[in-house]
């Protein structure tokens, strides 16, 4: 596993991290990715770990604080080997979001408690609207949380990648984070230059784009009650699935674990790029995905193959929804 800087606030983090919105269990509606078993969640974080793995990201929405609960549960004793991102301003995905200074500091010790932790390495807000954001009380509070070391920084998980330069321009945020994978390649336009010149760090969310770039997911799929997928068009279901398999075969990959290790490659190729968060939820995808890195980013031709056909292609038929 190789190890970049995320921005500028001394942490240095996985290339491959976790993303821990599945592990978090089924939510109302179609929040989540259905039912998970806590077992093997536990042993999927525990596997992450041992193969290098350092980053986890989570939410206090995930679940309801689930995921954070068991990542508290599996790195309590490890914790001086993790680097433990959440985020605030959802609590539940069925009440509505509260960017409140008040609010944001219970979310923070309500996720400390979870996490079974004294610090929060990054906190960030999760799709926080600009008002909010410019709110002189609210980032006192934040600033209030890091005097008092209970976060070490603080950043926002943008909507969109627009939202996230935003943050940068106005704002000034150490971190951001917004979609990108082969199939949303939005964060080009801008996003990643900006990151760099303001040495900034990036997460890029969704880099397998919801299970699709795998290339295992085909028009016979059956998601389970709860998936959040279920909640997409069926048009833009099979775009998934048709645009997956032309990117895969552009750069050479059979569907399945190599598939998802060039999805995850082409995000390496990146430099503005701290770390990239699959969906785990299993022990066998922490492997799967950890071995991305050893394998490097993507020949420049084989990116270059991605970006032209989304010169040609438009992969969303609908708004993508936030994560």
């Amino acid at each position: 596993m190789k190890y970049r800087a995320l921005g500028k606030t001394g942490l240095q983090v996985s290339e491959i991290g976790f993303g821990a919105w599945g592990i978090g269990g089924r939510t109302v509606g179609t929040t989540s990715y259905g039912e998970t078993d806590d077992r093997t969640s536990l042993a999927a974080l525990g596997r992450a770990l041992e193969a290098g793995i350092t980053f986890f990201d989570t939410s206090s929405a995930y679940g309801n604080g689930h995921s954070e609960a068991l990542i508290g549960q599996a790195f309590e004793s490890r914790r001086d080997r993790v680097v433990i991102a959440t985020k605030a301003g959802y609590d539940a995905w069925d009440k509505p979001p509260d960017f409140s200074p008040a609010a944001v500091v219970v979310s923070a010790e309500a996720s400390l408690r979870r996490l079974r932790t004294d610090v929060i390495d990054l906190f960030q807000l999760h799709n926080p609207p600009q008002e909010a954001l410019r709110s002189a009380e609210l980032r006192a509070a934040l600033a209030g949380l890091e005097k008092s070391g209970k976060i070490r920084a603080w950043g926002v998980s943008a909507k969109s990648p627009v939202e996230a330069i935003e943050a940068l321009r106005e704002f000034d945020v150490a971190v951001v984070q917004a979609n990108f994978n082969m199939m949303d390649v939005r964060a080009l336009d801008g996003l990643l230059s900006e990151v760099e010149d303001r040495q900034a760090g990036f997460i890029g969310r969704t880099p397998l784009c919801f299970g699709f770039l795998s290339g295992a997911i085909s028009k016979d799929t059956v998601f389970p009650p709860g998936d959040h997928r279920l909640g997409w068009s069926r048009a833009q279901l099979d775009n998934w699935i048709d645009g997956a398999a032309d990117l895969l075969t552009a750069v050479n990959a059979g569907p399945g674990q190599e598939g998802a290790r060039s999805a995850l490659r082409f995000c390496l190729a990146f430099p503005a790029i701290s770390s990239v968060i699959p969906g785990i939820l299993t022990p066998d995808e922490a492997d799967a995905n950890a071995l991305a890195s050893a394998f490097g980013p993507l020949p420049k031709a084989a990116v270059e193959a991605v970006l032209e056909i989304n010169r040609r292609r438009q992969f969303f038929v609908a708004k993508p929804r936030a994560s």
